[in-house]
């Protein structure tokens, strides 16, 4: 059941999805999707809306929202990461105003962490890029391309936190995050200002508010 209309100012963790919620990715994410798609057969008309691969983990995403074979998507997402890899910080550079949301939460005494269905080595390798590794007490993603759901993301981060649903948050920015955190039995907060979300969405999922700009997740997080 989704925890919506909840008070999470006093929530002692606070996981942190990463693509569209810490950092401005979308917009890489879409380019490079859409570099290795094209030469996968597909078109601008029936590339769509590019954004759906946003969210669900990469390889399975592939098939997901474009019906690719498991082998295929495999080998996409190799090609994918050939390209994005690469990119370093530019393109993965953190929304303004997050970080210094981020030292006021630890200011706060509050715990932090990263739930992301990144691959581990990228969420590791982004957060030092982008000089904030240390402000994290936990930073998990997936650590192979099996199956791993969300929620299981999410209950690693607060087992190796000690910490229990209900003295935790989540925040991110698709029906994704909202529905894993409801299984974890805990409370999301949903962000808008990522570019991957669809209007309604988070609201739809159960998010237990959503934030428009990073000082309104400020607000909700902190009051």
């Amino acid at each position: 059941m989704a925890l919506t209309g909840v008070d999470v100012t006093s929530r002692a963790v606070v996981l942190f999805d990463f693509d569209g919620t810490l950092a401005n990715t979308v917009p890489t994410i879409i380019k490079t999707a859409r570099t290795v798609l094209l030469r996968h057969g597909l078109t601008d008309e029936t590339l769509g809306d590019v954004r759906r691969l946003v969210g669900p983990p990469f390889p399975q995403a592939y098939s997901l929202v474009y019906g690719f074979s498991p082998e295929e998507a495999a080998q996409i997402t190799a090609e994918y990461r050939a390209i994005y890899t690469k990119l370093g910080v530019e393109g993965w550079p953190l929304f303004e105003g997050v970080r210094e949301l981020l030292e006021d939460l630890r200011a706060a005494g509050r715990r932090l962490g990263v739930a992301s269905s990144k691959r581990m080595g990228l969420v590791a390798q982004a957060l030092e890029d982008n000089g904030v590794a240390d402000l994290f007490d936990v930073a998990f993603g997936k650590p192979s391309d099996d199956n791993i759901s969300k929620a299981q993301i999410i209950e690693s981060a607060l087992d190796a936190l000690g910490a229990a649903p209900g003295e935790s948050v989540m925040v991110g920015d698709r029906h994704h995050d909202v529905d894993a955190a409801t299984a974890c039995g805990m409370p999301c907060v949903g962000v808008s200002f990522g570019g991957a979300t669809r209007p309604g969405e988070l609201e739809d999922a159960g998010a237990c508010s959503v934030a428009g700009t990073v000082d309104e997740l400020r607000r909700v997080l902190l009051g």
